[in-house]
């Protein structure tokens, strides 16, 4: 899968979000800013709602950050509200639902299980200028850590930021980092 350093491409979804009407969002709502894609599998489904809470717990830091998160499923809007409306934990979530019936979003990231209408469990981070950056993706049993997402956004807002520099295994922000040269190479 040849997707990290590829271009977001076009896409329209409607989206609920607490608080809010129904709305629309494209490729160009996410032009110049971070995002996050958090696919799952379906609304009230067992491993999803701990990850979604878990990703909740860090909403307002990622805020922050300057980075946008959308939840997707091939679920509808209107499942995504229901949902809301009647789980607890789904229930405090803040960030957007997308929903993705049509498959466009799940087919553009090569998630869509197509025998099964349902998206994997995957996450992306897309940069400001519409480029996928991170990716991971973890088979039906196993939830995913937003500590762990939160760091990796970290450090690819500090490549960013930072030209010519590297971060490496575990780092955590204030962390040294490397500048790649030929010093290095096998002294590492």
């Amino acid at each position: 899968m040849g997707i990290i350093g590829s271009q977001l491409k076009p896409f329209k979804a409607n989206a609920f979000q607490a608080g809010q009407d129904f709305f629309e969002v494209t490729q160009d709502d996410i032009a110049g800013k971070w995002a996050v894609f958090f696919f799952y599998p379906a609304d009230f489904t067992f491993v999803c709602p701990t990850e979604l809470e878990d990703l909740g717990e860090h909403y307002d830091m990622l805020q922050k950050m300057g980075v946008e998160v959308y939840g997707i499923s091939t679920d509808t809007h209107f499942a995504h509200k229901a949902w809301h409306d009647t789980s607890e934990r789904i229930g405090k979530l803040k960030f957007a639902f997308l929903g993705d019936q049509l498959h466009t979003l799940s087919k553009n990231f090569d998630v869509l299980r197509e025998d099964m209408g349902l998206a994997d469990r995957a996450t992306f981070v897309i940069d400001p200028d519409g480029v996928i950056q991170i990716m991971e993706q973890t088979c039906e049993g196993v939830g995913r850590n937003a500590n762990e997402l939160t760091r990796k956004i970290k450090a690819a807002q500090y490549v960013r930021a930072n030209p010519g520099q590297v971060c490496p295994a575990a780092w955590e922000e204030g962390g040294d980092t490397l500048a790649p040269s030929l010093d290095l190479v096998g002294k590492i």
